[in-house]
């Protein structure tokens, strides 16, 4: 829905008053700092149009405006100015904390520099390795049912249950474990699919499509068990007036930070997007409430995106500056990591 330039200037201005000191704006306050010749029943005729359309609301305690997700979204996409961050200073931070430490190390860093400078939570999920495996070994538990173990070199072991329209018998089954390890252990996954799709057409179409159902499942399987999650400052959210509020959200929120899975899927889903991605309130379908919104961007190393970063905090976040925190941190970490 289109908003002409009076209603565009409004809504910036509401936001911008609102994230500054998080109480309703009303129509007189409005009028000052809107930098418009309107009178306030102007201005409240806009509102209106603006609440109608669901940029807007009004709380039952006060006479003034606040911002809904869905106006804080169309600020992110269309009136937001994003301010300048001193990237010399923030370098210094990095490398302050950074140094000549271990990759880990280095990543624990990131998020709580992203935490320090934000004052939010700040998350980095770690880089994804290639899912090699050390050895592959098939378990027939019932008909069309298959157990997949899957041993990574480092010994840790994973375990996937694979349906297949073929009952293949245990000695095929060995056969087929057999090959795998034989041709191609300690190859990472996504190579050894390539290398079936070409040496296996030779072989029975049914054993192949097991293969190629074993290697997509290994490859899962291992990328999984690789994910880490590192979270810094997620106490800060407890200092934020609209989440303090609200402990059965944060709860929630704060089990998510524990259990770390969703979390990684959300963070997966925006490392394949490039650049920085903003997902506001209920968007990202994991964040418990809509008071929250999740700044990310994707890192790279060596040039190939390997993981995801950002910042967890409440909607009225200062975007303009919480953006170029994560988009320059983000860079800042590629440069770290790379060699």
């Amino acid at each position: 829905m289109q908003l002409d330039n009076r209603a565009q200037t409004l809504l910036k201005a509401l936001v911008e008053r609102y994230i500054a000191d998080g109480q309703p704006v009303g129509s007189r306050a409005l009028s000052k700092i809107s930098g418009l010749d309107l009178s306030p029943a102007t201005i409240r005729h806009v509102m209106a149009d603006l609440e109608e359309m669901g940029f807007v609301s009004s709380p039952h305690t006060s006479a003034g405006r606040i911002p809904t997700p869905r106006g804080y979204r169309i600020f992110v996409d269309t009136l937001l100015t994003v301010q300048c961050i001193d990237e010399a200073a923030l370098e210094l931070k990095m490398h302050a904390a950074v140094g000549v430490t271990p990759q880990q190390k280095i990543i624990a860093n990131a998020a709580q520099v992203l935490s320090s400078l934000s004052q939010f939570a700040g998350v980095v999920m770690s880089p994804r390795s290639e899912s090699v495996f050390q050895q592959i070994e098939f378990l027939r538990l019932s008909e069309k049912r298959i157990l997949l173990v899957i041993v990574a070199p480092n010994g840790d072991v994973q375990n996937r249950l694979l349906l297949t329209e073929h009952d293949f018998t245990p000695a095929q089954l060995i056969q087929a474990g057999n090959y795998i390890n034989q041709h191609f252990s300690g190859l990472a996954l996504s190579e050894v699919r390539q290398r079936i799709q070409c040496e296996l057409r030779q072989l029975q179409n049914d054993m192949s499509s097991l293969m190629q159902a074993a290697v997509q499942a290994g490859s899962d399987a291992m990328e999984e068990f690789g994910d880490e999650v590192v979270i810094s400052g997620e106490r800060n959210l407890l200092n934020v007036n609209e989440l303090s509020s609200n402990m059965g959200a944060l709860r929630k929120l704060f089990d998510l930070f524990e259990q770390k899975t969703g979390l990684i899927s959300l963070l997966d889903v925006s490392r394949k997007a490039s650049g920085v991605q903003i997902f506001i309130g209920g968007e990202s379908q994991l964040v418990p409430m809509d008071e929250m919104s999740i700044v990310t961007s994707t890192y790279q190393v060596n040039g190939k995106i390997v993981g995801t970063l950002g910042v967890i905090g409440p909607t009225r976040m200062a975007y303009e500056r919480v953006i170029p925190i994560v988009d320059i941190t983000a860079k800042l970490l590629s440069n770290a990591l790379s060699y």
